[in-house]
């Protein structure tokens, strides 16, 4: 998405890398846009630290405590020197009077960050169960493609890295590596340069399904 924002640079704070931008549950008024840097996004679950997500310039972060006047759900940190445009209830008022189409993308956004925070919580929600988090992070993404072709072909080729699934997944590239074998070794899933293949998604549509029912 390509925004001129550059109206907004009134709006503009800097951060040192390292920095703690906002803890989770603390209360919150304002979003971020980055214009340079990156941010991680970092949950607690359990006692262990999971990396949610790593954030690039041009991405948004913070706008659910904005739209929902509910407390931080995740802590954020500034994995570089970064240059953020804060935009808090005011002044977003202002951007949605002045730049309607704006705030038009912004909600798009929105409403697609929602759903991928809320189906990263589901696939995290396996704990320990690094299998059925790996085999969820595969039907996530497989939600997100359009289909086209033979609909009794079971068989997906996945492009995506195992940095890919590992960040999904909130797991180590070591402990997806592994998972990954395991799939191989059950003839689950094939490594097929550079891409994943997993040979019937409707396996792992059972096993995800029968994890979460016990």
């Amino acid at each position: 998405m390509t925004m001129d924002l550059s109206i907004f640079n009134r709006f503009a704070i800097t951060k040192k890398g390292g920095d703690i931008i906002f803890c989770e549950y603390e209360p919150g008024d304002a979003f971020y846009l980055i214009q340079s840097g990156q941010v991680k996004i970092v949950k607690i679950v359990g006692e262990l630290e999971k990396t949610l997500d790593i954030l690039n310039p041009g991405e948004f972060f913070g706008e659910m405590a904005l739209l929902e006047e509910a407390p931080r759900s995740a802590t954020t940190i500034a994995l570089t020197d970064l240059k953020l445009l804060e935009f808090n209830r005011a002044n977003f008022e202002v951007l949605m009077q002045g730049q309607p189409q704006i705030v038009l993308n912004l909600l798009k956004l929105f409403s697609k960050r929602i759903y991928d925070q809320k189906r990263r919580f589901m696939i995290l929600n396996f704990g320990d169960d690094h299998q059925a988090r790996v085999a969820d992070v595969f039907l996530m993404l497989e939600e997100n493609q359009t289909r086209t072709g033979d609909a009794e072909d079971v068989t997906r080729v996945f492009a995506n890295s195992i940095e890919d699934i590992a960040n999904w997944a909130g797991l180590s590239v070591q402990k997806v590596t592994e998972v990954l074998k395991q799939f191989v070794n059950q003839r689950r899933v094939e490594l097929n340069q550079g891409k994943i293949v997993v040979k019937n998604i409707n396996d792992f549509t059972r096993l995800v399904k029968s994890k979460r029912q016990e």
